[in-house]
């Protein structure tokens, strides 16, 4: 009887203490995910944020009047009747002219034209308010977006800089509110544009419900060069006039209404590079005339920036077989260094459906074509905008994509590639998806639409046997 009861005790005692520990058990579980709670609260908001999709809801470029176009011959009678150049520098701008790829129709700046090369800071102001307002009017018309709407400023023009900001320039001209965010980048070269691209993703991750708008942009107007430095002459035959403005939006509901979706931003950066930093840099020369130095580093440290970005990129966006493709030949090539293995090169034309790079020059594009694999068609967007407009530094891309709008190449789904690269070095690209197929008769002012008809043009081959970049010092004095 005592074992019996003995038993029952036991049974009992073990029950309570089941039940006891079951409830320690469940007690330290909710103390735990309480405890943890605000952290998962805080992973499901970043997550969300994170995950926020960023549309290019439109963009347009600034097209200067005719009155502004400037033929090479022309180029070449102003500089000699300036009486500014030598016989040898006059020479080698006649060189740059026949072979960078630049047609009779870019434009620059009313003070190119005079015999006397005085410009003011009105000047440049005029060009610039000129250049910046024409494209955001375009761009706020096509889209139809309030003022009051866009939450974000993002101002590139690299060498441009004065006070109040460009940004304040925007912000007084179309009042927007007071409470939006501005960015000016200054000095980052021709890439600043997908820099400002890749800014702006961010800014769009942590301000929901807002429109980011980016305008790209040079000035010319204070920037020519009349000394006698011929590292400094290049900029002169290269860069001509352009702008564009770029509306992005995280807004779910322009899902429906916005050309592109952005996919990836990828930036390198090697300035810390002395032979990077100083290919490219605006100073003074030895009698006090400042000018933007080229020196023939610059092919040097583009391709070594340039790579890198690749690299990055197409881990992102190449078929899997060709990242299987490229990794078992680097093993293969380090494990087997006797035998004479060739490095793969991935095929980006599986990766991306248009290849639109910075119209850096004619000798550029043909380096990226032959490295990369692309076809004459892949590259005729960015030889019809050098040939066209030139060098507009970071807003080029832009005439680039609007060059293959308007030829009514765009197709739902389509990826488009931009790259550009610029001083420091650096260099940027971007991945767009086409969100829908693009009719080449929608935008009336596509910078290309009263001339698209004519182009594709035949380009003459230039003498490969005379690379600019020859000329050019090594480093600088």
């Amino acid at each position: 009887m005592y074992k019996f009861h003995t038993t029952i005790m036991l049974t009992i005692i073990n029950l309570h203490l089941k039940n006891l520990l079951e409830f320690l058990t469940l007690s330290n579980t909710i103390i735990m995910f309480l405890a943890l709670l605000p952290l998962i609260c805080l992973l499901i908001i970043t997550t969300k944020k994170a995950s926020c999709k960023v549309y290019l809801v439109n963009f347009s470029c600034y097209k200067p009047p005719n009155s502004l176009q400037c033929s090479k011959e022309l180029s070449m009678k102003l500089a000699r009747q300036s009486g500014y150049f030598s016989e040898d520098l006059l020479d080698f701008m006649k060189k740059i002219y026949e072979r960078n790829g630049i047609g009779d129709s870019a434009y620059v700046t009313e003070k190119c034209f005079g015999l006397i090369y005085d410009p003011s800071m009105k000047d440049a102001r005029m060009e610039i308010e000129t250049n910046i307002f024409s494209a955001v009017d375009m761009l706020l018309a096509k889209t139809g977006v309030r003022c009051d709407d866009i939450g974000i400023l993002i101002v590139n023009c690299c060498i441009y800089n004065t006070m109040p900001s460009v940004c304040s320039m925007i912000v007084n001209r179309y009042k927007f509110r007071e409470s939006i965010i501005t960015y000016s980048l200054v000095g980052m070269g021709c890439s600043a544009g997908l820099r400002a691209i890749g800014l702006a993703k961010h800014l769009l991750q942590v301000n929901q419900n807002t429109y980011a708008l980016i305008v790209s942009t040079e000035s010319i107007t204070e920037n020519f060069y009349i000394g006698k430095d011929r590292s400094k002459i290049l900029p002169n035959c290269m860069f001509r006039v352009g702008s564009a403005a770029i509306l992005l939006s995280n807004r779910p509901s322009d899902h429906n209404n916005s050309k592109y979706q952005l996919l990836h931003a990828v930036h390198t950066n090697t300035s810390s590079s002395d032979r990077s930093y100083n290919c490219v840099q605006r100073e003074e020369d030895n009698v006090g005339m400042i000018g933007i130095t080229v020196t023939k580093d610059l092919v040097a440290s583009a391709i070594a920036t340039i790579k890198p970005n690749i690299a990055a990129l197409g881990g992102k966006i190449l078929p899997i077989k060709e990242q299987l493709l490229y990794i078992i030949t680097y093993i293969a090539r380090k494990l087997l260094p006797s035998v004479n293995i060739q490095p793969y090169q991935p095929n980006f034309c599986n990766a991306v459906d248009h290849f639109l790079p910075h119209v850096g020059g004619k000798m550029v594009l043909d380096g990226l074509q032959k490295s990369l694999g692309f076809s004459n068609i892949a590259m005729e967007a960015s030889r019809m905008t050098l040939y066209r407009y030139g060098n507009t530094s970071s807003s080029s891309i832009w005439y680039e994509l609007a060059y293959v709008e308007a030829k009514g190449r765009v197709k739902k789904g389509d990826r488009v590639w931009h790259i550009a690269f610029g001083s420091g070095f650096k260099c940027s690209s971007v991945i767009w998806h086409a969100m829908k197929t693009l009719d080449a008769n929608d935008d009336d002012n596509n910078p290309w639409m009263d001339e698209i008809s004519g182009f594709p043009v035949t380009l003459t081959d230039c003498d490969e046997q005379m690379p600019v970049y020859s000329y050019l010092p090594s480093e600088v004095d």
